[in-house]
């Protein structure tokens, strides 16, 4: 359990970068920023700092699409198995908790679908979808996400 400090301190991975930097400054003292000759910004941003909630959904989707993608066409039981228990286990670690708790309540009322490839790509795709449904973003064409995880678009636009 998180002690009293970690409770307040805002979660990176729960938040936009914007937010974030919001909540950041006010849980800390101000110190002032080593002078630079480079203008800073409050939105200004190292390519090596944590992934913030938008990016880590993003990077994590698209991880999660491309493995579906991969997936063997006929897994053994033991593959179906562990694919299962993977994304069981991926909703209790991922860093974001509200989203790992929407993750768990969505996968307990519909379960990985791990017996073939298309069906794993399509089953993903749907838990997708429901989370671009809650944050009102445009929905996925579920047929097309080989194309778009691992062959490429038939227009050669990713060759």
């Amino acid at each position: 359990m998180p002690s009293h400090d970690e409770e307040d301190k805002p979660c990176r991975a729960c938040n936009d970068f914007k937010t974030w930097s919001k909540k950041q400054s006010k849980t800390k003292k101000e110190i002032p920023a080593p002078q630079t000759n480079a203008p800073s910004t409050e939105q200004e941003k190292r390519k090596e700092c944590p992934l913030d909630k938008d990016e880590l959904g993003t990077s994590t989707w698209g991880f999660l699409h491309s493995m579906a993608s991969y997936y063997p066409e006929k897994p053994s039981t033991s593959q179906a198995k562990d694919m299962d228990s993977f994304f069981k286990l991926f909703g209790e670690f991922y860093p974001c908790e509200p989203c790992a708790i929407d993750f768990r309540e969505d996968i307990k009322a519909h379960p990985p679908k791990t017996k073939s490839r298309d069906e794993l790509a399509k089953w993903l795709c749907e838990r997708h979808n429901t989370v671009n449904k809650k944050l009102g973003k445009p929905m996925f064409d579920c047929s097309k996400v080989h194309e778009r995880w691992r062959d490429g678009w038939p227009d050669g636009s990713c060759d």
